[in-house]
């Protein structure tokens, strides 16, 4: 892979290939298309980049002579790669869904989803001061759950500006990297909602990762349908991957699948709210390509090792549609197919991208040991041939020594130092963050009264709360799901004849009740499942969720 192919013109890389020589070894699953498993390797790395993967005892390669290696005492897997996950909700707990629901319209406009969901977040994202505590533990608790990539945090200024936040883990939505094409998750109305317009707009693309049929009634699955443009042609193609496509039936998927569609599944998400996921065997079965995401943390996973586990306990559930290495795949090679990234990531091979995660264990099947690991078994987790979080014994050694923190009360570290550190963010510890967030919490209607007030001192709960903390720039976030921008989420087609769009509407925030009236203290959602000990007893009271789930995943976690 040339390094200059890593550049566009005039512009960086979020990730540029730098660092120093290093050599990893432990058990290495490589996610090749052989499905090679090393018993000792050693990967070789250098700016940013795997040089080598080779058996533990054969010659260094050249320039490597006196490097020592590091023994990682795990196995070694590519790093996660999530498809899904509207990161910027993550910091809110698991919702207690209070009845069966069959497509997203019905809970989205409700009084309790806008008290403990869209509300806080209005609040919360729309408060500058509280944006960088935001986003830093967010991304901290995919980097704890071994995810390397995932959707991206937009966000808006005060000038009218609108931009991806660039952080640690890499984002499907801004790369500045040519090996990396970024991927659309949001096109214009105007696209969306003319089929001509969109399937032209799909044939531009590298890859489309759009929202489709969320829901299993005919609402829903009229979304779909609304991609017919002809009697045999479709708007679907290679670089369309529909996100949730619960809706879809056997006939529907064959559809899908002749035409090279692939598809996002989130089965946790699902199950919360529909008490059911895509029918995913006719996904497998018409040759749909499939990736994993969690979603989010109030209707989902906490992070992508534990939407592993779900998809692998509906798997069985369907008589073991997947291997473990099918799943492993889902969440590694096959996701970097999709977004067309699998030249540069997706496998640990030369010449591609060092990005991994170790897990504790060298012995048994690999894939069933990631699949099953708990988050406490995460022993390094590395994007871009940088140690990011890990076992401090590992983190030393691989020269990234930085912040202590306790994850199901074992000692990790986290190392947040970046050469293209976004200043927003940058000089942000989890710790302080997490402070904050706790705060902002709990006084949630201190602080949606102070917005309502236009006689106060603008923001000076907010500002006090992060008092110490660096000045920032006026951003906020981009909630595209709570208001319009001039993009969506979804093609929102009319069916043939129609008028009416198809596709949920966004929820309307301007309620007559002010949030200083409905909002109520809450707690941050802690980081992992090992460190949230209401987790299991808040799923238990899920209604819609299957009891195999609930069983099964505590067993698993």
């Amino acid at each position: 892979m040339s390094k200059r192919a890593t550049r566009k013109a005039g512009s960086h890389p979020i990730d540029p290939l730098i660092g120093p020589k290093l050599a990893l070894s432990g058990r290495v699953v490589m996610m090749d298309d052989a499905f090679t498993v090393l018993p000792r390797g050693v990967l070789y790395i250098e700016q940013g980049a795997i040089v080598a993967v080779r058996e533990a005892g054969e010659a260094p390669p050249e320039g490597f002579q006196t490097v020592p290696v590091v023994n990682s005492r795990g196995t070694i897997f590519p790093g996660l790669i999530e498809l899904h996950n509207h990161l910027a909700y993550n910091i809110l707990r698991l919702w207690a869904v209070p009845r069966r629901f069959t497509n997203r319209d019905q809970w989205a406009g409700t009084p309790a989803y806008r008290a403990l969901i869209s509300g806080p977040m209005q609040i919360l994202g729309k408060t500058p001061e509280l944006v960088p505590a935001l986003v830093r533990y967010v991304e901290c608790k995919g980097l704890l759950g071994g995810v390397t990539t995932s959707q991206g945090i937009q966000l808006f200024s005060n000038a009218g500006l609108r931009r991806f936040y660039e952080g640690l883990v890499r984002n499907v939505e801004h790369t500045n990297d040519a090996a990396l094409p970024e991927a659309l998750t949001r096109v214009a109305d105007v696209e969306a909602r003319n089929a001509a317009k969109f399937l032209v707009r799909l044939k531009k693309a590298s890859c489309f990762l759009l929202h489709l049929s969320e829901g299993i009634d005919e609402t829903a699955r009229k979304h779909f349908l609304a991609l017919k443009v002809a009697d045999d042609e479709w708007a679907i193609g290679r670089s369309l991957a529909g996100i949730h496509c619960a809706a879809l039936t056997v006939e529907d998927f064959g559809i899908f699948g002749e035409r090279q569609g692939a598809m996002i599944w989130s089965p946790l998400s699902n199950l919360l709210l529909y008490g059911q996921t895509a029918r995913i065997k006719a996904a497998k079965e018409a040759g749909v390509r499939i990736g994993l995401g969690s979603d989010w943390s109030p209707s989902g996973s906490k992070n992508l090792l534990c939407e592993l586990k779900v998809a692998r306990l509906v798997s069985e559930q369907e008589g073991g549609l997947f291997t473990d290495r099918d799943l492993v795949a889902m969440a590694t090679r096959e996701a970097a197919a999709i977004l067309r990234w699998d030249a540069a990531l997706g496998s640990l091979e030369p010449e591609k991208r060092a990005d991994l995660l170790v897990v504790t264990g060298t012995t048994g099947d690999p894939y069933e040991a990631l699949v099953t690991a708990k988050e406490t078994a995460i022993r390094l987790v590395m994007v871009n041939g940088v140690a990011r979080y890990g076992l401090p014994s590992l983190m030393r050694g691989l020269g990234a020594v930085g912040e202590e923190i306790r994850v199901g009360g074992l000692a990790r570290q986290l190392f947040l130092e970046q050469v293209t550190a976004d200043p927003m963010v940058g000089a942000v510890t989890l710790k302080a963050a997490t402070q904050v967030l706790k705060e902002a919490l709990q006084r949630l209607p201190e602080l949606a009264r102070e917005r309502e007030q236009p006689g106060a001192v603008p923001r000076a709960l907010a500002r006090s709360l992060v008092r110490g903390m660096p000045r920032q720039e006026e951003w906020t976030l981009a909630l595209d799901e709570l208001e319009d921008t001039g993009v969506d989420l979804r093609p929102r087609l009319p069916l043939a004849g129609e008028r009416e769009l198809t596709g949920p509407t966004r929820v309307a925030v301007r309620a007559a009740e002010p949030l200083s009236k409905i909002l109520i203290p809450l707690e941050l959602d802690p980081l992992t499942i090992a460190d949230d000990k209401a987790f299991f007893l808040n799923l238990e009271d899920q209604p819609n969720l299957p009891a195999f789930v609930k069983i099964g995943l505590k067993a698993l976690s």
